[in-house]
């Protein structure tokens, strides 16, 4: 779809039938840190390995707090940077695996070949964690493009290591595969192909070239926020693509979107209602408009302090099309 140079864009707020209210939390996603071994250019975390921000040990405690005194939390949802290189990691996965919870890993996969984490995989492999890996294309040229030289042979050393220890084959280790379209260059821009389509093209290709089996394929929508933000900045396309989005706009993907169960934490401690608006500094409230952090839940004694999902343009990328979220597609 080709869209005017001069968009106006509908407030996210006046597309839904009623306020975005939260739901029971059950999930909690912690981004430890933006240290990374990689810088790649679709990036909204705008992590790479010149950053030094990560979890503290007085935050980390408090976390591991958090997931021990609530047992509603189903789920730790790790991600950075590449988690695996910031303070935290372990203890939390120790933490929530002994409280039974499940354990995700974003993992790049090329981590496992920096000094020092070869032993990831066998580590995920002992504590069951599910692993979900972002390989954006299954063609080496797409891959290098978006991710630097090198990566996407990594990725499939890595991918058949995983499968040596039995993930994608064991029931109890889960692998996981994320697709990432390119970041538009005009405004010839398209949504994220059908996910199932998808994933049988990547379980074949991957299966018959390299001899890979995983589980699931993950179709994620690039959000204007952070490096691809500032790739379509530079070209004049931030509003264009919005306008994309909008156009594309799926009530039905409302009721089914992440930031309704689960809360985002950064390496602070800090609340917000989903990874997107932390990267982009917009604090999930209470009803009064106060800030909430760990410290804060754990002297509630609630994880369900917040009535109302902080929205703002950029979600729209969630809800086009048939939706898009950590999980992947939402329809």
């Amino acid at each position: 779809m080709t869209v005017s140079p001069n968009p106006t864009l509908t407030p996210f707020t006046q597309k839904l039938a009623a306020p975005l209210t939260k739901q029971p939390i059950t999930v909690l996603q912690i981004n430890l840190g933006r240290r990374c071994n990689l810088a790649c250019s679709h990036c909204h975390v705008e992590a790479s390995p010149n950053r030094t921000e990560e979890l503290s040990p007085d935050v980390c405690q408090q976390l591991i707090e958090l997931i021990q005194r609530f047992p509603q939390i189903k789920t730790v949802d790790l991600t950075g940077g590449a988690p695996e290189m910031n303070y935290g990691f372990r203890p939390l996965v120790e933490a929530a695996r002994s409280h039974n919870k499940e354990v995700i890993v974003r993992s790049n996969l090329t981590i496992y070949f920096e000094p020092g984490f070869e032993d990831l995989p066998e580590y995920f492999a002992q504590h069951q964690l599910r692993v979900v890996a972002s390989l954006p294309c299954y063609l080496e040229q797409n891959v290098d493009k978006m991710r630097g030289n090198g990566v996407f042979n990594d990725s499939i050393k890595a991918l058949q290591h995983l499968n040596q220890l039995g993930y994608g084959s064991d029931p109890n280790l889960v692998l996981d595969l994320v697709y990432n379209p390119q970041v538009p260059t005009t405004t010839d821009f398209a949504l994220a192909p059908d996910q199932q389509p998808l994933e049988q093209a990547y379980k074949r290709h991957l299966g018959e070239q390299f001899g890979i089996t995983f589980n699931h394929l993950f179709a994620i929508t690039n959000l204007p926020i952070g490096r691809t933000k500032f790739h379509l900045e530079h070209r004049q396309l931030h509003q264009p693509y919005l306008q994309f989005l909008e156009h594309h706009f799926n009530a039905s993907t409302v009721e089914h979107l992440m930031c309704r169960n689960e809360l985002s934490i950064d390496y602070l401690g800090n609340i917000y209602d989903c990874d997107f608006n932390q990267m982009e500094g917009i604090p999930a409230t209470t009803p009064k408009g106060e800030r909430l952090t760990v410290s804060k839940l754990l002297a509630a004694g609630s994880l369900d302090l917040i009535q109302d999902v902080k929205t703002a343009p950029y979600c729209y990328g969630c809800t086009a099309g048939s939706g898009s979220s950590c999980g992947g597609s939402l329809l």
